[in-house]
């Protein structure tokens, strides 16, 4: 999914869709790389003349100098590309240019038309950390980490598996991502929430799958066909397929498959269950229980709170953003309506999918253990989704739910507001979350099968 202007949990998403003047390099790498280093250097006029007539006409110097500078002001001076890599497609080529700023790096997606001229810029999480964020490594001899590929065909996905050393017939943790082009550490700048609950968990005795999301792997294929994307081509069938996959590894007992999802991946479990009745429970990390245009606006409201910008300013961004909210949640939405009507550019196809869906009462159909874990200071999925589960599950036979009243989105702990930079402070996710879950998941796997209703 493109959006312009956006802010993905911290780290600005800006994406400008559709639409470049040619570029100097006829090379696509070189060609992505002069993109960016226009942008880096501040020639956004410049910048500007290498876009197509239609994104030309609906992008501004100053937007795009809003975008740049937004990366500055978080993630810290940029200091350099670090590399590129190039996916061919039919209409053209797309160029990811690592990007390294100070405290984390980013990828810079140029889409390359035919003629060489730049029809989209997003940027993504990268899996290259900066050079002053020392990396992790996993705990020697407590378990073992091998790739994977998932799935068949054209949408065949890339995984890592986790697995604990000397563990037979262990239980089994399957990852599903938040919103957006997600990597299979679901990287945050310098962190690694993924990567941090597969060691975590493995090295508790459970094998874990972590795979790329779609969005992401298959970014080339999927923009052709952006229009006609939803929470299904997202998130839930590659869910479903990594679910199949991690039931034929050898060590890993079938009917103690789990599923964890985080963020929109909490929130489309319920879907992800009822889609497989073998799944043996669930985990809801931080997962969205609302409608998903009315949480989008609640985080807007509260970035746009923390920016030291001209009220004015701010509050005709909210007012182009409540209208576009307003368009979702119009009986009159069809497929029809245009996706830049609608939040964050996406699609309307998108939006009616989730129409009526209510992830708290349809988790408590399952009739399947649950967790729900929640940080007290997350204002990406917060207290308020927190209460919508608990309305639905409190009583709900397999349902726990535990809320860590000084944690963000990540898992870690603090005091006062959350903002954005918190999530970019390079941190572990907290040891007694991963406990807590871990016991849980090993609880529920061992009641598995035997009628037993709470675990």
């Amino acid at each position: 999914m493109s959006a312009i202007g956006r802010l993905a949990c911290g780290v600005a998403a800006a994406a400008l869709l559709c639409g470049a003047g040619a570029v100097g390099a006829t090379d696509p790498g070189s060609a992505g790389r002069e993109f960016v280093t226009l942008l880096s250097d501040g020639r956004f006029g410049a910048a500007i003349e290498r876009l197509d007539d239609a994104l030309r006409s609906s992008t501004t110097i100053g937007g795009l100098a809003d975008t740049w500078m937004t990366f500055v002001a978080r993630l810290g001076d940029f200091r350099g590309i670090a590399g590129t890599r190039t996916e061919a497609g039919e209409e053209g080529d797309t160029v990811f240019v690592t990007c390294e700023f100070q405290r984390a790096c980013v990828d810079a997606k140029v889409v390359l038309d035919r003629g060489g001229r730049v029809a989209g810029l997003e940027f993504l999480p990268s899996p290259v950390p900066p050079r002053d964020v020392p990396p992790l490594h996993p705990m020697p001899g407590r378990f073992v980490e091998r790739e994977v590929a998932i799935g068949t065909g054209e949408w065949e996905f890339p995984g890592t598996l986790a697995t604990p050393v000397g563990e037979k017939a262990c239980c089994g943790v399957v990852l599903v991502h938040g919103f957006g082009a997600q990597d299979r550490d679901e990287s945050f700048g310098p962190n690694r929430p993924f990567r941090d609950i597969a060691w975590g968990l493995a090295a508790r005795g459970i094998a874990v799958l972590r795979y790329e999301k779609r969005l992401r792997h298959h970014a080339g294929k999927i923009e052709p066909v952006r229009e006609r994307i939803t929470a299904r081509e997202e998130t839930i069938d590659d869910a479903l397929a990594a679910v199949r996959f991690l039931r034929g590894v050898e060590g890993v007992d079938p009917r103690r498959i789990f599923v964890l999802g985080h963020g929109l991946g909490g929130m489309l479990l319920p879907r992800i269950g009822a889609s497989d009745r073998e799944i043996a429970g669930f985990v809801i990390l931080a997962g969205t229980a609302r409608p998903l245009e009315d949480v989008l606006l609640e985080q807007m409201t509260y970035i746009l709170s923390l920016r030291e910008a001209p009220a004015g300013e701010s509050e005709a961004a909210l007012e182009r953003f409540r209208a576009q909210v307003a368009k979702v949640k119009d009986q009159a939405l069809s497929a029809e309506t245009p996706s830049s009507a609608l939040p964050l550019d996406i699609p309307a196809g998108y939006w009616l999918d989730l129409r009526g869906y209510d992830p708290p009462a349809a988790a408590a159909r399952l009739g399947r253990p649950l967790l729900v874990v929640q940080g007290g200071r997350d204002y990406l999925s917060t207290v308020k989704d927190f209460e919508a589960w608990r309305g639905a599950l409190d009583a709900a036979p397999g349902a726990r739910l535990r809320l860590y009243p000084r944690h963000n989105h990540l898992f870690v702990d603090g005091e006062g507001k959350c903002t954005p930079d918190d999530l970019l402070v390079p941190r572990k996710m907290d040891d007694a979350v991963l406990d807590d879950i871990a016991s849980w998941i090993r609880e529920a796997a061992a009641r598995a099968g035997t009628g037993a209703e709470r675990p």
